[in-house]
């Protein structure tokens, strides 16, 4: 319990789903007596079930019924029902007959609190609670007041929102506020791409964890919120906003139409609890028999180059890093170097194993020298004309059996195939920075790769103690498709002025637990790093939402592009 006196004594929550029963266990910490009113006995009995699991025993406070009049007396209603809108304003609208004019009358939409507040014909006593979080009691609730919002029901729902231990955000009321809206064309873009089989359930959501940290995949995200709830929220953002990024996918539609709605049904995009998401995919199901890969090969002399260096050698392969001057590879060399030594004065490895390490890396100016190679990896700029040059020159020097890779994050892979005379051996391996850390792996097979050399990509992968996740050869391939465009939708935020930079950053960091939120996440990218993505994406797909945001554009034209140069959507 608070010490402080609550902000309401007596609260009444209407729908005890996912966000009803997480509230409802909240209030009864802040020391309110809680009403929790349900449509039929089934739902009460799950109802009550989800509240005692989150409030223990604290749960048998809470009176529970099927009568709405048993709310009169109530200070705050809480409406928490399926996102329908006419449905949410006639529960409002009968909750104010009830209680009287001095009630504050609260809907957690998604969509728009002034459309429910006009129907409940409480203007000023209406407000918008949207919970936002990757869990059910997520850190952050959007306040959304209407035009005409009292700004006493404001203070008193902020402070509310304080007792229940979140942040409370402003948000304006425009379809899916802050939060809402770049979480649901997210996950939207999820279930599309597993629809389209670009990749599978648990490559998608393997990707989105191991390669950008992120507390759930997607579709185990999905299946937490409720896979009906979702469809409602983009039906309804759709509805209201005529974008095709909150057009729900078929699969979606089909998926609720069978019952299949996530957690709360004991299935969706995973079971529950048998096949609850994170569980170990075995690596190169089904692909055939590997190549044998005793030396590798690494074109390139920048950042990523001398990572991926580092963790073959560290592995046990010899490794040769092969640059455009013999200075410029005895200089990567040499990183990968002064990398081994922090790692041995941090310590994460031994200083003979860092030396081991060092003693296997082969520094090189000559294509010739990779003529042994069973594995070439090639890392350079993403510039498609040049990786066509060097893959020429690879495919002229090396073994007729070695395997061919890129490392690009947004080029065709097919088009590297291309300019060899082996496409079947061109793989894509997209390591994440920085490689000796990050699990990572997108393993990229085009239309003519063989299965043995997709299975060598992956089988190398899985022993350098990386994830190997299978991804069709398309633009942004897994965690670029579904990450810029987020990105992207939260600089248009930005520039529409419909939240503060430290606001968008706020809802979704501590909302949904990403390490970082969108426009801080760009700053550490690199804006010019984004843009050059963004406009990728938007080439191959030549969807309107993918056009790059007016503003990140203009922030690159202007030199400031992120911490690198001190500058990008903060200063640093």
């Amino acid at each position: 319990m608070t010490s402080a006196p609550p902000a309401f004594d007596s609260v009444a929550v209407f729908g005890l789903g996912t966000i009803g029963s997480a509230l409802t266990a909240s209030l009864l910490r802040t020391g309110a007596r809680v009403t929790a009113v349900e449509a039929d006995e089934a739902s009460l009995a799950r109802g009550r079930e989800a509240v005692r699991q989150a409030a223990g025993e604290a749960a048998e406070q809470v009176t529970y019924t099927l009568d709405p009049d048993a709310v009169a007396g109530s200070g705050l209603v809480i409406e928490a029902v399926t996102e329908d809108l006419a449905l949410k304003a006639a529960v409002l609208r009968r909750a104010g007959e009830v209680c009287g004019p001095a009630t504050i009358l609260a809907t957690t939409t998604a969509l728009s609190v002034t459309q429910v507040a006009a129907e409940t014909g409480r203007l000023p006593r209406t407000i918008g609670l949207h919970p936002v979080g990757h869990a059910p009691d997520g850190g952050v609730v959007e306040v959304v007041a209407t035009p005409v919002t009292d700004p006493e029901v404001r203070e008193r729902t902020t402070e509310l929102v304080a007792q229940l231990g979140r942040t409370a955000v402003d948000s304006t009321d425009l379809p899916g506020f802050t939060g809402g809206g770049l979480l649901m064309a997210y996950l939207a873009g999820a279930v599309a791409m597993l629809e389209r089989r670009y990749a599978s359930r648990d490559d998608i959501d393997a990707a989105m964890t191991l390669g950008c940290g992120l507390p759930l995949g997607p579709l185990a995200h999905l299946d937490l919120i409720g896979l009906d709830t979702a469809l409602d929220t983009l039906r309804g953002l759709h509805r209201l906003t005529g974008e095709r990024r909150f057009l729900p996918p078929p699969l979606l539609t089909h998926m609720v139409t069978a019952g299949l709605l996530g957690v709360k049904s004991g299935r969706g995009f995973y079971s529950y609890p048998a096949d609850a998401p994170g569980r170990p995919v075995a690596a190169s199901p089904g692909l055939g028999e590997p190549r044998p890969v005793r030396q590798v090969g690494i074109v390139g002399s920048g950042t990523m180059a001398r990572g991926i260096a580092e963790v073959f050698a560290r592995s046990g392969y010899a490794t040769v890093l092969t640059a455009r001057s013999e200075v410029k590879a005895k200089e990567a060399v040499a990183g990968v170097g002064r990398s081994l030594d922090r790692g041995v004065s941090r310590g994460k490895l031994s200083a003979e194993v860092a030396a081991t390490a060092l003693d296997r890396l082969l520094p090189a100016d000559d294509f010739g020298a990779l003529g042994d190679c069973d594995l070439l990896i090639e890392a350079v700029a993403e510039e498609l004309p040049v990786k066509r040059q060097i893959f020429g020159a690879l495919d002229r020097a090396s073994r007729p059996d070695a395997v061919l890779s890129t490392t690009t994050s947004s080029l065709p892979v097919v088009e590297c195939a291309m300019a060899t005379r082996r496409p079947g051996s061109v793989v894509g391996m997209h390591f994440f920075n920085p490689a000796p850390v990050m699990k990572l792996v997108e393993v990229v097979g085009t239309v003519l790769t063989a299965p043995d050399a997709l299975a060598t990509a992956h089988r190398v992968c899985a022993d350098l103690g990386k994830h190997p996740v299978a991804c069709a050869d398309r633009a942004g391939f897994i965690v670029n498709a579904l990450l810029f465009p987020y990105l992207n939708d939260a600089v248009r935020l930005l520039e529409e002025h419909r939240a503060p930079a430290e606001d968008i950053d706020t809802v979704m960091a501590q909302g949904c637990g990403y390490p970082l939120g969108p426009l801080a996440l760009h700053d550490v990218i690199g804006l010019d790093v984004s843009l050059q993505i963004q406009r990728s994406l938007h080439a191959a797909f030549h969807e309107e939402s993918l056009a790059p945001a007016a503003h990140l554009e203009h922030l690159v034209g202007a030199g400031y592009l992120g911490r690198k140069t001190g500058r990008g959507f903060r200063s640093h």
